[in-house]
């Protein structure tokens, strides 16, 4: 018979053995602690993008040019609201009838004849007794489509745009209802059109939508060849003008420049932009409306052109190799988190956001693969790149394991849990 210590002793040896049959095998196999990963404040100096120069007075735009011929507003400022926009509501007069009754490709045909009639005719002489920009016509003559885009866009003819809205409407106040259906199917809710000259006071919009309105007329083949090119026109065409371009050599091209008693000064314009260096272009939009004068309009105009040019260089918004966060494990090993290639952007005049970082979970890692990415700002867009740790974290090994049993068991009781 067996005394009671040894019972106990048998008792104690079983249990240890089962113990270490199970403890060891379960410390040795289970899940490691996540690595805490934290972000590092202020880890690069973000740069300052140049900013974009608009005038107080009035209200203005800036907008360039996407890629899909869209115009993505850069800025504004001064009134946001709807304003008499002067002789800029004939861009909306050539985009409506344009769209339903398109011209030819440039070199593919000039469009149907468009005979001057009666109503055409008096509406010359109108134009003419009071001083607005005409373009003279005879009963009886035939412009083209092409020939009275061109007196529109080109001159400012109020006329032609009267004869261009009762061609394609059947009369100026059956383009009136359809320009602002039209507008309204575009997506402008600040613009609406009282006639097809812009003489009207009523005559509205925001100098942002007028901006993206521009970027509709220079995304026409038709209508961009035709300011890209404004002496050049086909034999017997009807000559045009050029009398809405400023002509200073700047590299300004104005799309649009006129004056009304409730507009006052009204210009929009576009520019390449080149950056130095680089073989990369960007055509900028520009709108300036309710300016006091002449002394005001131009230098704005040549400072906000100074001024995209600056905010179209890239900067180094990532710098390959800068340490976005640290990584830590819970048996001391480290490593920091750095980004592993560099990123330029043309802010274009927005401020340049804080660094997000996004890190995915890990325990062990090499210094060979991506555990996240760093995501910054830049007004509407944004920059990232890949994270990577600097130096590898690698799984302590046994003799950690098995004198660090809270840690293993609280990560096997998280991994449940998930």
């Amino acid at each position: 018979m067996s005394s009671p210590a040894r019972m106990l002793g048998i008792t104690v040896g079983a249990l240890a053995i089962l113990g270490i049959g199970v403890y060891a095998p379960a410390m040795l196999l289970g899940p490691l602690p996540e690595v805490t990963v934290r972000t590092v404040a202020g880890a690069a100096a973000l740069p300052e993008s140049a900013p974009l120069a608009l005038p107080e007075a009035g209200a203005s735009a800036l907008a360039v040019m996407a890629d899909d011929g869209t115009a993505s507003v850069l800025a504004t400022a001064g009134d946001g609201e709807a304003v008499p926009m002067g002789g800029a509501a004939k861009l909306v007069t050539l985009l409506a009838t344009l769209d339903s009754l398109p011209l030819p490709a440039p070199g593919e045909g000039e469009g149907p004849k468009i005979k001057i009639g009666p109503a055409d005719y008096t509406d010359y002489l109108r134009y003419e007794s009071e001083g607005s920009r005409t373009l003279r016509v005879s009963p009886g003559d035939s412009w083209t489509e092409r020939d009275v885009a061109r007196a529109i866009l080109l001159t400012s003819s109020n006329n032609h745009a009267d004869t261009l809205a009762r061609w394609a409407f059947g009369s100026v106040d059956a383009y009136v209802e359809g320009a602002n259906a039209w507008l309204a199917d575009q997506g402008f809710s600040t613009m609406h059109v009282a006639d097809a000259t812009g003489l009207s006071g009523e005559n509205v919009g925001s100098a942002e939508e007028l901006a993206k309105l521009a970027g509709l007329v220079l995304a026409d083949p038709s209508l961009a060849a035709m300011l890209e090119h404004p002496d050049e026109a086909v034999l017997s065409a009807h000559a045009a003008p050029d009398l809405v371009d400023r002509t200073t050599g700047d590299g300004v091209r104005e799309i649009t420049r006129s004056y009304t008693d409730q507009a006052g000064l009204s210009s929009v314009f576009s520019t390449e932009v080149r950056v130095d260096g680089s073989d990369a272009s960007h055509q900028v939009i520009g709108v300036m409306m309710l300016m006091p004068d002449y002394e005001t309009l131009d230098p704005a105009i040549e400072a906000s052109v100074a001024s995209v040019t600056a905010a179209a260089a890239p900067v180094t918004v990532i710098a390959e190799g800068t340490a976005y966060a640290k990584a830590s494990s819970a048996w001391g090993a480290s490593s920091d988190v750095v980004a592993t290639v560099s990123r330029s952007e043309s802010p274009w005049g927005a401020s340049i956001g804080d660094a997000t970082v996004d890190v995915e979970p890990f325990t062990t890692s090499s210094d060979a693969r991506d555990i996240g990415r760093v995501t910054v700002s830049t007004g509407g867009d944004a920059v990232s790149s890949p994270l990577r740790l600097t130096k590898e974290i690698r799984d302590p090994g046994p003799i950690w394991r098995l004198t660090h049993p809270f840690p293993v068991i609280g990560a096997f009781i998280e991994a449940q849990g998930r």
